[in-house]
């Protein structure tokens, strides 16, 4: 009986587990991850925001394991020995494996900017996220009993898909959030600061236009072309001026960061071929050095041949990672050569509160309401591929014509 370990499950863990779970034979899997619920990771500014409760965007990973053939251990991955073919947990004994599943998801990366890690707030997973809310509404509600302007204000750091889409959730919140403070929803005051002055550059100029125009009618600052210099508490440092290299600072109660994001800290301790927490894997999608690790999601690197650099990491994209890989370790276990991974990515839409969207789907451009009404089944489709049937109905969004 071969052992085979997935670590993480998120998108492309999940569907991994799911693909095997499928072609039982003769192999046992044990899934890891710290959590014992799957989140969907695309839907934590709603989380942020508070558009959205975490439940809606969560479920027991134990619905979805098949206990005649996978044992499910909830722990933190510490350390992988490729040489021992064994992975060290935090609170159990270690784990060995015949072939190893890598799909440990991403952290926040601050680029090593001053004070951003202690006095700004991250969004990278369900913890963070309910933080960030809670934090919100305490520095609504400290506003009532000093009546300092600071406390409404937030500033989301970045201007990425990430930062785009919590802009437009955090606006939308805009009149609930006033009413918690006790003022009119145009006192709320929402910054981004972004150092690119072309926003969304995976969408054409249209469309990140249509974007910038539509967060701007909602009363969305954007302070683009000024890079983050440094982070003090309640404050953010940005350059204002390029030529001259002037400072300014934008004082507020709540900000929070997201620049970008690395793999998991786990593949650097490991010994892998890492950058920023992500391997450059073979075309298989298997580590260069390692002939039965697959490497996955946001700690794997894969070569977009068109473009000559890597294909985002995507929700999109992890789980056609995970299903092939699925089918490649089946290949090994039959003594068959694994296959090539290829991916074209089916397109791409983005979110601006939860009735304006916009997007690119192969040559098509969608935005506005139907751009909305896409989204909401993308992610429908992203819960029945982790989840099956039930948590799409469950979990789902059905409020397509709002």
């Amino acid at each position: 009986m071969k052992e085979v370990v997935i670590l993480g499950a998120g998108y492309a863990g999940l569907s991994t587990l799911k693909a095997l779970q499928k072609k039982a034979g003769d192999f046992h899997i044990t899934l890891v991850d710290q959590n014992d619920y799957h989140y969907e990771a695309t839907a934590l500014h709603e989380v942020a925001a508070g558009t959205v409760p975490k439940e809606k965007i969560t479920y027991p990973i134990k619905e979805v394991v098949n206990t005649k053939v996978t044992t499910f251990l909830q722990d933190r991955v510490v350390k992988i020995n490729t040489d021992k073919q064994e992975v060290e947990l935090e609170n159990n004994t270690a784990l060995k494996y015949d072939y190893l599943v890598v799909a440990l998801g991403f952290r926040s990366e601050t680029f090593g900017i001053s004070g951003a890690e202690e006095n700004a707030l991250e969004m990278v997973n369900i913890e963070s996220a309910v933080n960030i809310n809670n934090h919100i509404n305490a520095m609504l509600k400290k506003y009532k009993e000093t009546q300092d302007k600071k406390y409404l204000k937030f500033v989301v750091c970045g201007a990425g898909f990430t930062g785009i889409e919590l802009l437009g959730s955090l606006a939308e919140m805009k009149p609930k959030y006033a009413k918690v403070a006790g003022v009119k929803p145009e006192e709320i005051e929402i910054y981004c600061v972004e150092a690119a002055t072309r926003l969304l550059p995976m969408f054409n100029e249209k469309l990140a236009n249509f974007a910038i125009g539509k967060l701007e009618g909602l009363g969305v600052k954007l302070l683009t072309g000024k890079p983050i210099k440094g982070i003090k508490p309640e404050t953010v440092v940005y350059q204002d001026n390029a030529e001259t290299e002037e400072l300014a600072e934008l004082e507020a109660a709540t900000i929070i960061w997201t620049t970008g994001v690395s793999g998991s800290f786990v593949m650097g301790e490991s010994g892998f071929a890492e950058r920023r927490g992500r391997v450059m894997v073979g075309e298989d999608l298997r580590d260069p050095d390692h002939e039965n690790v697959y490497i996955i999601g946001d700690v794997s690197a894969v070569m977009d041949p068109e473009s000559g650099r890597p294909f985002p990491t995507t929700a999109q994209i992890a789980l056609k990672m995970g299903d092939f890989t699925a089918h490649n370790i089946l290949r090994q276990l039959n003594n068959q050569a694994t296959e090539t991974f290829t991916f074209k990515s089916q397109g791409s839409v983005a979110s601006i509160g939860n009735t304006i969207g916009l997007g690119q789907v192969g040559n098509t451009s969608v935005k506005g309401y139907p751009a909305s009404f896409l989204k909401k089944i993308i992610m429908n489709k992203s819960l029945a591929a982790t989840g099956g049937m039930k948590q799409m109905f469950a979990k789902g969004r059905f409020d397509l014509y709002h």
